[in-house]
């Protein structure tokens, strides 16, 4: 077993970390190589728990703001939300920083984040709390150390978005944070290729709805707003995530679209102060969930229960919420249509200034 796949190993105090650093994702590195070999899990880990439990606790000053997160056998990726550099942060089942991973890259405002089957993690650097970026990125940081920026423009104008779902094929979809809870998912229309711009394609949409779960900092609409996603390693499920719930849907090979058409599962949530990383346990079966603010709980939540079968429970049910457009083609009178229009803007400006926290 190589030294990183140790459950007791703890980097020695004060250990020079200057040649790691920088070759995190090299073949043969710590990351690189714990991506593409695989860890095996602990007894703890494979359990599948019958209610939502802290795993850990992050309490490192360099993860305040904690919105990806991947599960790599029992350790976990982690990147902060915005920055002006690509961090990386491998953590061990304790929530112990256990090596770091720059790259020369000065993103915009990272939200999200996926590994692929091939070991290359993947940011989303799609955040865009004023709607007004021309484009937005998917950078790829590949276990032979090299990274590579791919830029992406929507076909219907800016979006907000937190949540990257790579598929198990590779294509990555990406869905947008809207107020009203009725979020677009987005593909490449095309192949990416690093120094130019390919363009969007949306091919789903999915309502998030009030549920009355706890938590959040923008109050009940936070119940609407989508701020992560994943895939589980094993392709049989797929999830969204609010400040205060997780929606799971079954997923047959690469059908991300399809997946989404059907009903969800209605996972309630931890409460948070501003829950906005999931992701899957190696298990496929029970959802890692974390957010912003230190200290800061990974909590396991389970999904599957541990005598069930392969496939999720049945959906639960929610209060939909209608999407904007559905407000004006209601058979509303004009003026009560511009009432509720302003109102919506109102509400927009408002949570702007709560949740935005970047020029």
């Amino acid at each position: 077993m190589q030294w990183f796949c140790h459950a007791g190993y703890v980097p020695e105090a004060g250990r020079p970390r200057s040649g790691v650093r920088g070759r995190l994702l090299a073949t043969g590195g710590v990351l690189g190589a714990a991506l593409v070999l695989g860890c095996p899990l602990s007894a703890a880990a494979e359990e599948a728990e019958a209610a939502p439990t802290a795993q850990c606790q992050i309490t490192d000053a360099r993860l305040p703001e904690v919105s990806g997160l991947v599960a790599v056998g029992d350790r976990m990726l982690a990147i902060n939300d915005g920055g002006d550099k690509v961090v990386v942060y491998l953590l061990d089942a304790r929530c112990r920083v256990i090596d770091v991973h720059t790259a020369a890259v000065d993103p915009y405002d990272p939200e999200d984040m996926a590994v692929a089957a091939d070991g290359t993690v993947w940011l989303a650097d799609t955040g865009d709390n004023n709607t007004d970026r021309p484009t937005v990125a998917l950078i790829a940081l590949h276990p032979d150390g090299t990274t590579a920026l791919y830029r992406l423009t929507y076909p219907d104008g800016p979006h907000d978005a937190e949540a990257l779902l790579l598929a198990p094929d590779g294509t990555p979809y990406v869905v947008t944070k809207e107020i009203l809870g009725a979020s677009g998912v987005y593909r490449p229309a095309a192949a990416l290729a690093a120094g130019a711009t390919v363009a969007l394609r949306k091919v789903a949409a999915v309502n998030m709805t009030f549920t009355g779960t706890p938590g959040g900092p923008v109050g009940k609409v936070g119940q609407l707003l989508v701020t992560g996603g994943a895939v589980a390693p094993d392709g049989s499920r797929l999830a969204l995530r609010t400040y205060t719930d997780a929606y799971v849907w079954a997923l047959t090979g690469s059908d991300v679209a399809g997946a989404l058409a059907a009903k969800p599962v209605l996972v309630p949530l931890p409460a948070a102060p501003q829950g906005e990383a999931i992701s899957f346990a190696a298990d496929s079966r029970t959802l890692l969930v974390a957010g912003e603010g230190l200290p800061g709980d990974v909590s396991r939540v389970p999904v599957v229960p541990a005598a069930a079968g392969g496939g999720p429970p049945a959906p639960a049910t929610a209060t939909p919420v209608p999407a904007f457009t559905d407000l004006t083609s209601s058979g509303l009178s004009p003026i009560t249509s511009a009432l509720i229009a302003a109102a919506v803007a109102t509400l927009a400006v408002w949570i702007g200034g709560k949740v935005s926290r970047r020029p």
